[in-house]
């Protein structure tokens, strides 16, 4: 059970709901709902111009609603956005993106009733999420994804659950749940909103962030099956040139190190080791820099209110603003991509020179088959496809003034394709990270060797899903069985 205030939800916990935790709602968020609401209800009865509360949206902020219109509007937000097209999103994103939106409600910024969080949290507890589909969102608010996130939870699109795609009539109904009738500002409070990019992005660089302790133990694993050099960690000489996170993981690197004889004076075979072992705390410590970002940068969004107009509860007034636009989400997202694809480079040129025996003086290929036998060294082609998706995946999200809204909405910064992109690098690395296991572990069993203590339950981990490498064998099954322990 994850309970849900509006200020502290964490990346672990977007994740926890993702994999189908429940939540509760905080008694604090939903009195800020309650009170933020009055301000909302006094401008409908007052008629105060309030952007797509008592006015049309766009291009219309110009035209007044009439009283019949604003409780019609509340639906024809919904229906009139749910445009969003292509393959939908995975259960777990669209299961992260409702626990997002309810957590930013329950700031009050959005003057929705309390009953919407409630009833968002009823269909997340019943195992229900919104069917989103994958391509729609421009970056400035995700109105089509919201579209499609509203259309569901008043009962007309689809739900996810257990699974199983389903009209969301059905759903509800099979929960015991009434689909949810939206007051006035409240259908554009269901569509008008950054939590899918930001639950993506939450999923992301959870992932990343849970990925990069098992980056830290295969390259320890390298550095003992090379036999590399540990000067390149020796902190006065990175007082040198202070770069943010190099420290950080470099301790953490010697850490994994602790007790192994490539401690011992002497032990390293080369004076200077090649730049992809020289240069590692320099690539993890900027990957640990640009992770900081991202992680300060997603937990904001998703403790923060992206809903425009946003209701100022202490002041007593509703305004427009621009919070809905997220480039430093963005930016952020982009900048864990690029570090991400610094490391995964730096692994597939660490693995490529275990292969080589001129670098290792090991046999080529790290195999004691002879002729016959090509032994790891075709790897190197699928660490290569690897490293080229992610590099392409890591590309910067496309900057381009929009036309949208006849030229009212004149700014985008696509973070739902950085959002994207950023998964689907986790997952290619994921096998990197693999294949470095893989081969240090043979380079290891080569040399036999003793290793730093806090490394052998990670080589027994490989082992117990890649024996070591005598003759030629098939090893797709065992880099999917060992990426999947990651």
């Amino acid at each position: 059970m994850i309970e849900l205030n509006g200020e502290t939800l964490k990346l672990a916990q977007v994740q926890a709901i993702a994999d189908g935790a429940n939540v509760s709602l905080n008694p604090s968020g939903l009195a800020r709902m309650a009170e933020a609401r009055k301000l909302i209800d006094a401008a409908v009865r007052d008629r105060t111009p309030v952007y797509g509360v008592t006015t049309g949206l766009g291009p219309r902020v110009v035209e007044a609603l009439n009283e019949d219109e604003i409780s019609a509007f509340a639906l024809s937000a919904v229906r009139g956005r749910a445009h969003s097209a292509g393959d939908d999103l995975p259960e777990a994103a669209c299961r992260a993106a409702i626990g997002v939106r309810i957590n930013t409600l329950l700031t009050g910024a959005a003057g929705a009733r309390p009953e919407m969080a409630e009833h968002l949290a009823a269909c997340l507890n019943a195992g229900l999420s919104p069917v989103i589909r994958g391509v729609g969102s421009i970056g400035a608010a995700d109105l089509m994804w919201g579209g499609d996130f509203g259309l569901a939870l008043i009962g007309e699109g689809r739900m996810w659950r257990a699974g199983e795609v389903l009209p969301a009539t059905d759903a509800l109904a099979g929960a015991g749940l009434a689909p949810f009738i939206p007051a006035p500002r409240e259908g554009l409070a269901l569509v008008s909103h950054s939590s899918p990019s930001a639950a993506i992005a939450a999923l992301g660089v959870g992932a990343l962030s849970s990925l990069y302790d098992s980056a830290d133990t295969a390259t320890a694993l390298t550095l003992e099956g090379f036999r590399a050099n540990l000067s390149a960690f020796d902190l006065d000489l990175l007082a040198l040139r202070p770069q943010a996170g190099q420290v950080e993981a470099s301790f953490r690197i010697m850490g994994l190190l602790n007790g192994s004889p490539l401690q011992q004076v002497g032990a390293a075979r080369r004076l200077q080791d090649p730049l992809s072992i020289r240069n590692i705390p320099q690539v993890h410590g900027a990957f640990l820099a640009a992770l900081k970002g991202a992680q300060e940068a997603v937990e904001a969004e998703i403790n923060g209110a992206s809903d425009n107009p946003g209701v100022l509860i202490d002041r007593g007034e509703i305004a427009s603003h621009g919070g809905y636009l997220t480039p430093h989400l963005v930016i952020s997202l982009g900048a864990l991509a690029q570090a991400t694809a610094q490391i995964a480079a730096v692994q597939a040129a660490r693995i490529g020179k275990m292969l080589a025996g001129r670098f290792t003086e090991l046999p080529n290929g790290l195999t004691s088959s002879g002729a016959t036998g090509a032994g790891l060294g075709p790897l190197m082609k699928t660490v290569e496809a690897l490293f080229a998706e992610i590099s392409h995946a890591a590309m910067p999200a496309p900057i381009y003034p929009s036309f949208s809204a006849d030229g009212l909405e004149d700014v985008a910064c696509h973070t739902a394709i950085a959002a994207k992109a950023l998964n689907r690098i986790a997952d290619h690395w994921r096998r990197v990270i693999a294949i470095e296991m893989i081969v240090a572990s043979q380079a290891i069993d080569l040399r036999d060797i003793d290793i730093a203590p806090a490394l052998e339950d990670a080589r027994s981990t490989v082992r117990s899903v890649s024996r070591r490498f005598t003759d030629d064998r098939p090893l797709g099954g065992e880099i999917e069985a060992l990426a999947a322990r990651l």
